[in-house]
């Protein structure tokens, strides 16, 4: 939270000295995937999982309200957004004598994002670039289902966004973003031991979205 709370005052201080404010509000698709370096083993008691992120891109929403602060062709872009994302992932149960297929698990995430994004205009192109802080409102679902083991969510993230946009009649706004985690977003499972797994699994994103400019 105070990663977040930085980042809002460092805004407010700075919109002051542009010159032209807009207000707008945008929406838009995100083809979100994740990453992990190798599978993870869980264990609690005599059982043992593994856990392998499915790889392959799943559709998010995003959408809420931006300012654009202009001056000089520079401009700076606070949003609040409300946006979900779905991470799939493979569970095995690999204890001995224990033949069993994986057993695939989806965890929608609903988070309101607060990109902060700094750019420059050439023409009606924009090239921007900036962090981007994540609250989880939900709690998904359990990866394993088990009473012996819990998940633990990182309740709020720091990432990044960076991208190309595309102004239109100056009410129009088109962007193309690519987003990327600097911290693992579900980070560990924990046993009745009190163990903690890390999952190490880094979500990524390409972003496209429309606004209109007021």
């Amino acid at each position: 939270m105070k990663k977040i709370i930085a980042i809002l005052i460092v805004v407010l201080v700075s919109i002051p000295a542009f010159s032209q404010l807009k207000v707008g509000i945008k929406a838009g698709l995100s083809t979100n995937s994740i990453s992990m370096g190798d599978i993870k083993t869980v264990t609690t008691g005599n059982t043992t999982y593994a856990i392998d992120a499915v790889t392959s891109a799943k559709y998010g929403f995003q959408g809420g309200l931006f300012v654009r602060a202009s001056l000089f062709g520079l401009y700076l872009q606070p949003e609040l957004l409300l946006s979900t994302r779905t991470n799939e992932y493979s569970i095995t149960n690999t204890s001995p004598n224990i033949s069993q297929a994986p057993t695939f698990v989806k965890q929608n995430f609903t988070k309101l994002d607060i990109p902060v994004l700094l750019g420059f205009k050439l023409g009606p192109l924009r090239i921007n670039a900036g962090p981007s802080g994540s609250i989880l409102l939900n709690t998904p679902k359990e990866l394993i289902d088990s009473p012996d083991l819990k998940n633990l969510y990182s309740k709020m993230t720091i990432g990044y966004q960076a991208g190309l946009g595309f102004d239109l009649f100056r009410k129009l706004t088109f962007d193309l973003r690519y987003e990327g985690s600097l911290k693992k977003y579900q980070n560990q499972i924990e046993n009745l031991t009190g163990t903690k797994f890390n999952i190490d699994d880094r979500p990524n994103a390409f972003i496209f979205s429309v606004g209109i400019m007021f």
